[in-house]
């Protein structure tokens, strides 16, 4: 398993999320967070840039885009469980301009 795959214990979990940006845990396997924009291309615009993050690291999210909203879920599928790479993409989405 790569370095950053390793599992977080819940403290773990924790003191990362207390880090970020108004992100949530979901249960204790994965975190999410809602952005909002003035429109359709503005959300689609911003999916794209995350797209290009996700693929720069990969480490991809489950993206939900509708009219003027984005919702992002991060997990890390093969372990199904948070990890630290999960935190990496959250911190890079942040800064997403």
């Amino acid at each position: 398993m790569e370095k950053n795959q390793k599992k977080l214990t819940p403290e773990e979990i924790q003191q990362r999320l207390d880090t970020l940006d108004s992100w949530e845990l979901e249960g204790s396997k994965k975190i999410h967070k809602s952005y909002t924009f003035k429109n359709f291309k503005q959300a689609l615009a911003f999916t794209n840039k995350v797209g290009s993050v996700a693929e720069e690291l990969q480490h991809h999210p489950d993206i939900y885009l509708t009219w003027g909203k984005v919702n992002i879920e991060i997990y890390t599928h093969r372990t199904d469980q948070l990890t630290e790479a999960d935190f990496q993409l959250a911190e890079r989405i942040d800064q997403i301009d």
